[in-house]
């Protein structure tokens, strides 16, 4: 017994000397790790004796270390879990965070952040990555996820400087030495077909009143006319159709004078007394023209008598407006109309400065397949020549060429004189101011800037939306809570998990289908103006609960294959105004079932659109009276073990058709309606009974008649809707 306990406390002194020559050896490098040995107060009596057992099968040092090293490994990793603790990952949160922003913050997709906002009364369909996030749902999201928030360090957004080009002062005025007489400008205004196109043919000496579609003017024409005395005068030929309020009101903005056309024959109209406004608002000089006097039924005194009504006093009743009768067909007076205008002008005296940098508006805009985008202007300040940078709108230019009404290439426009602009990038909208500016560089700052402040408004707007959806959202959800107060948490989240079931795995995506009671439309116009002639009308739209109107796309140009490609995607109708579709273009939509409207008079268009309209509109169901009887009698027959009532009833207007459909009227009221089970004169069956035959009839339902109630023989007929809208004209 001691001699075993001897020879074990022997090997104990033998490995202690070992462990003695282990601290003693350097630190080493094995497999990529720096180990160390480990002090023999490190390990328990159990490690001693398995290091004992081991040491005898194998006394070299290296097995010896082997077995140190697994030990220590084990140590170590213990004290690594005790020294690094599980930490939450930390998220920098900010307000009007989308989110796609929050997703990528987190560090998660986007189908985490919708997971995260279910059962909490968000609607996910309406939910876009780039949909703006409430702060109270942003936290929640980031406290759902398991993590932290800390809200991010304002930074002070620099005021962006404004680079926007400004016109020139006027103040100091400029000196009178470099001002120089320019042309008066002068737009035509009148009523539709009143004549104002003739008159400019007349004193142009040109057809254009021939070339027009329907012989109305849809668009502004600008031209320079040359008087026989030497002067020169810029006119504005407007429309006079009710669709093209806008145009005129452009018209007046950038005119002299306004030559008010009325025909003798017909008097004030409608567009005769909205031009006088314009002509009033804009502060503008006004000259009668009576067009048509010719005529044998015109009455010139009675067009001036209408207008005192509109506080247009001519000259012979006290007033300052000259009033001029004329014949634009036959060229009748034409010379008068005009010395009367150049008169005017003489008295306003003209003049502008032809130097330093270009001031103009854009008066309309167009595409040509061969020249790019194209401006009509009216140069009002400077001296526009080929090589200036312009600005006109969220667009710039470096004048390629300039052409005079004609067409015709010419080297420089004066203040005054109409010209024809091609270089735009993009086409600016009519209306806009056009400026000059030093160089390409300068105008793209000003774009810049323009684009910026239009995306600032934009994002206010679009932030006071969705700030109201959010509070509709959140007092939906709290009436719900409010509903579920009474309940457990559990029984709750049951509740709300049938509710929100549906939208659980579902996903914001792209409609793929339309509704078949929306009418999707492509606009497409020649000009400018001309789009937004028909948009404006569009705007007054307001059947939306007999069928949605829904643009999907509007511009300028031809119809091509991206327009098709829109309609397909959206099952829509293209409608093109003075634009033309290619043989190819043509082909392809009526491959894709696609439906193509080109039109040249705006009205036409608009009759069209209505068509298309109704064509959307469900059918309504039209009930025609065939007969009326009245019940005299009421008695009941056994058929098998049943009884059905039967009423005897007389005929007093029309006739009863058993094919026909009937109803049952008691006291003004309808009470039954159906087919007949049976009809019998006598004792046989018929198919009709006519006015003062007597009958017996019984119905499908087993229904009690009353002496005195009405039967009805009705004939149902599907009758296809109009729309109520009503454009205007």
């Amino acid at each position: 017994m001691n001699r075993g306990l001897l020879l074990r406390f022997e090997k104990l002194l033998q490995l202690r000397g070992a462990c003695r020559q282990l601290r003693a050896l350097p630190s080493r490098k094995v497999c990529g790790a720096r180990w160390k040995p480990v002090p023999w107060s490190a390990h328990p009596m159990g490690s001693l004796l398995l290091q004992a057992q081991l040491w005898q099968k194998d006394r070299s040092v290296g097995a010896a270390l082997s077995q140190c090293r697994h030990l220590a490994t084990k140590e170590e990793t213990k004290k690594k879990k005790k020294k690094i603790p599980q930490t939450r990952g930390e998220v920098e949160i900010r307000q009007k965070m989308t989110v796609e922003e929050l997703a990528q913050a987190m560090g998660k997709d986007i189908d985490h952040i919708y997971e995260a906002l279910l059962y909490t009364g968000i609607n996910l369909d309406s939910l876009e990555p780039d949909s703006i996030l409430h702060e109270d749902h942003i936290k929640m999201i980031v406290q759902k996820s398991g993590m932290k928030y800390k809200s991010a360090k304002l930074k002070e957004e620099k005021e962006r400087k404004n680079t926007d080009a400004v016109k020139r002062q006027v103040v100091p005025p400029a000196d009178p030495a470099v001002l120089t007489p320019r042309p008066p400008v002068v737009t035509i205004l009148g009523h539709v077909d009143h004549g104002k196109t003739t008159l400019l043919d007349s004193l142009r000496k040109t057809q254009v009143a021939a070339m027009e579609a329907g012989g109305i003017t849809q668009h502004i024409g600008a031209f320079l006319v040359h008087m026989p005395s030497g002067e020169k005068i810029t006119f504005l030929d407007t429309p006079g159709h009710a669709a093209f309020s806008a145009m005129r009101a452009r018209g007046t903005n950038v005119t002299d004078i306004v030559i008010l056309v009325v025909a003798a024959e017909d008097g004030v109209m409608q567009q005769t007394i909205e031009s006088i406004q314009h002509a009033k608002n804009a502060g503008v000089p006004l000259i009668l023209a009576i067009n048509k006097c010719d005529k044998p039924e015109a009455d010139p005194e009675r067009v001036k008598k209408e207008l005192l009504a509109h506080d247009v006093v001519c000259e012979e009743f006290g007033g300052d407006v000259q009033a001029v009768n004329i014949s634009a067909l036959k060229g009748e007076n034409l010379m008068v109309l005009a010395e009367a205008t150049v008169a005017l002008a003489e008295i306003l005296e003209l003049k502008a400065d032809a130097t330093g940098l270009v001031e103009g508006t854009v008066i309309e805009s167009r595409k040509d397949k061969g020249k790019g985008p194209l401006t009509t202007a009216i140069i009002q300040r400077g001296t526009l020549r080929k090589g200036c940078v312009l600005v006109a709108g969220k667009t710039w230019a470096k004048v390629r060429f300039l052409f005079d009404e004609n067409g015709k290439a010419v080297d420089a426009a004066s203040p005054g004189i109409p010209v024809e602009i091609m270089g735009w990038k993009e086409s600016p909208s009519a209306g806009d101011e056009i400026l000059e500016v030093e160089s390409e560089q300068r105008a793209q700052e000003v774009v810049a800037w323009r684009t910026y402040v239009e995306q600032q408004e934009r994002m206010k707007k679009d932030l006071e939306v969705i700030e109201a959806k959010q509070k509709e959202h959140r007092l939906a959800y709290e009436k719900q809570q409010q509903k579920l107060a009474h309940l457990t948490w559990r029984q709750r989240k049951a509740v709300l998990y049938k509710a929100n079931k549906h939208v659980m795995f579902s996903r914001p995506k792209e409609r793929t289908e339309v509704d078949e009671n929306t009418l999707s439309l492509i606009v497409k116009g020649d000009v400018d103006g001309s789009v937004e002639a028909i948009l404006s009308i569009l705007d007054s739209y307001d059947c939306e609960d007999e069928c949605k109107l829904d643009i999907v796309y509007f511009g300028m140009g031809d119809i091509s294959e991206n327009d098709i490609s829109l309609a397909e995607a959206f099952n829509g109708v293209i409608f093109g105004f003075s634009v033309k579709a290619s043989e190819s273009i043509k082909k392809l939509a009526d491959k894709k079932g696609i439906k193509i409207k080109l039109h040249n008079i705006i009205y036409k268009l608009i009759d069209d659109l209505k068509d298309e309209l109704n064509r959307r509109l469900p059918p309504t169901v039209v009930e025609t009276t065939i007969g009326e009887a009245s019940v005299l009698d009421t008695f009941s027959v056994t058929v098998g073990k049943n009884k059905i009532p039967v009423a005897g009833c007389r005929v007093h207007k029309g006739l009863l058709d058993r094919k026909m459909k009937f109803k049952l009227i008691r006291n003004r009221e309808v009470i039954w309606k159906g087919c007949l089970s049976s009809l019998k004169h006598h004792k046989d069956d018929v198919q009709v009974i006519k006015t003062g035959m007597d009958c017996g009839l019984s119905l499908d339902k087993n229904l009690e008649f009353r002496i005195g109630d009405e039967i009805i023989c009705y004939e149902e007929k599907e009758v296809q809707q109009t729309t109520s809208w009503d454009p205007g004209f």
